[in-house]
């Protein structure tokens, strides 16, 4: 009897940050052998896998349990093969540039479509088992029995997310697992992969992307309609999914242009991105009015809910705007504008030691005034920002749940000129959020909704040292 996958992952799409769990069996070989275990070897790529040592990222084994079944859980292996992107893919576009590796480019800042590069992997297990003397030559050493074919699982695409515990989670033939078809764009219904509502806000100099799931090549274009702030239209295009706007279109099998980045905040659009709303900024029309973004399929049809980015108005009290980007639960980026009053404070720590006084190596003793007691030989400066929100409905207390709990946190600069060959280093600032609760706030509760955030810039500023 042939080794049998008894239990796997229900649906195809795998968020790392969850059990993942197979179950097999082959109850002829566990009751007539002795020194059984289950064998796994685990395939991990950016293409379907092979079955080659190439793709072979581990082999694991376990012994029969007291059911006769061996038990895998992947959860701890699979979580080190994703990771955020940080950078935009090759063949993207910042400002008209190509991304190249000459010419890399922050993802946030990408004109128009960006695959992923580490959000994403392809996952294939193969099943065998081996027991004492399965090779009739060395029937005192244990073996893999090659007598039977290898049991081979589906193949899952593994992504960066994780699943909170409020996750409904479906159950059907002993298989589970979290649906994702609702970011798999073909319905009205269907989400980018964000927890934001679909009501956003930004200022015109904002950078950000909006990310999905791609897996059949469904989407054929994104629609962009632009309204001032009476809401009437004022403009209208179409960004194709393709490969001159950086997101390769029908390249199957390839796990690059399965989760896409698209760049739809105003500073994405002000250049290159879109020469229409360039259009509106200059011509004054766009301030205070929004973007609408909708997903559209190869028929025609509607496969996205419609998301709606309002330009926030200049802050005639003139408070200082910071954009926060952090890691969502779906490992990419959610972004918020603080536009209330900020406060920034540096604190210092240095390293002194005594200086003698005057001059004590030359033909004469001199005096010198600038010589002399305690000095500091290196500052190192901290620099922390505490920052306010505006008032915010509820729908934004999931976001700034998962800002909390976010490993990754950025302060994120809006559109600036350029000099050239210029390294972009000013656009993306590491920071760590200071703040380490949160109390979920309620219109019942508390009427009007606001909240206060505190990070660390992650980079201590290194002065002179003497």
């Amino acid at each position: 009897m042939a080794t049998i996958i008894e239990q796997e992952p229900l649906w195809p799409q795998l968020p790392v940050g969850q059990d993942v769990v197979f179950t097999v069996s082959n109850s002829t070989i566990v009751a007539s052998q002795t020194k059984v275990k289950f064998i796994a070897e685990v395939h991990i790529t950016n293409t379907f896998p092979t079955y080659s040592s190439s793709t072979l990222v581990g082999t694991f084994k376990t012994t029969p349990n007291n059911a006769g079944v061996g038990m895998f859980n992947f959860r701890n292996i699979i979580e080190n093969y994703v990771s955020a992107d940080n950078m935009a893919r090759l063949n993207s576009s910042y400002k008209g540039v190509t991304t190249t590796s000459d010419t890399p480019h922050p993802l946030h800042l990408i004109d128009k479509y960006s695959g992923n590069i580490n959000a994403m992997r392809y996952m294939a297990i193969q099943f065998k088992i081996e027991y004492l003397g399965a090779d009739a030559n060395f029937p005192d050493v244990v073996n893999i029995d090659t007598g039977q074919s290898a049991q081979i699982s589906d193949n899952y695409s593994l992504f960066n997310g994780y699943l909170k515990y409020s996750d409904k989670i479906n159950l059907f033939n002993s298989n589970f697992g979290y649906d994702l078809g609702n970011f798999n764009l073909s319905a009205q219904t269907n989400k980018f992969l964000t927890n934001a509502p679909v009501d956003l806000y930004a200022n015109l100099e904002d950078y950000g992307t909006l990310a999905f799931l791609a897996p059949n090549d469904n989407l054929s274009f994104i629609r962009l309609t632009y309204k001032d702030s009476s809401g009437s239209t004022i403009g209208t295009e179409d960004v194709d999914r393709d490969f001159a706007n950086g997101a390769y279109n029908g390249f199957n099998g390839y796990i690059g242009m399965s989760l896409i980045y698209f760049g739809c905040y105003p500073a994405n659009l002000m250049r290159d991105g879109s020469s229409t709303f360039a259009g509106l900024v200059t011509a004054g029309t766009i301030q205070g009015g929004s973007i609408q973004i909708v997903a559209w399929d190869n028929s025609g049809n509607r496969i996205s809910k419609q998301y709606t980015i309002n330009l926030n108005c200049p802050d005639l009290k003139g408070f200082e705007s910071i954009r926060l980007t952090w890691l969502n639960q779906w490992g990419v980026w959610d972004y918020y504008t603080f536009t209330k009053k900020s406060t920034r404070s540096i604190s210092t720590k240095g390293t002194t030691y005594t200086q003698l006084e005057g001059t004590w190596n030359e033909s004469t003793y001199r005096l010198n005034g600038y010589k002399g007691g305690k000095k500091s030989f290196r500052v190192n400066a901290t620099e922390k920002i505490k920052m306010n929100t505006n008032f915010v409905s509820e729908e934004y207390n999931t976001i700034f749940e998962e800002l909390i709990n976010s490993p990754e946190v950025y302060i994120l600069e809006g559109y600036q000129s350029d000099a050239s060959f210029a390294a972009l280093n000013q656009y993306v600032t590491p920071v760590r959020l200071t703040t380490s609760s949160f109390t979920r706030k309620t219109q019942a509760n508390d009427r009007l909704i606001q909240y206060t955030f505190e990070v660390e810039k992650s980079k201590t500023l290194r002065t002179q040292s003497i």
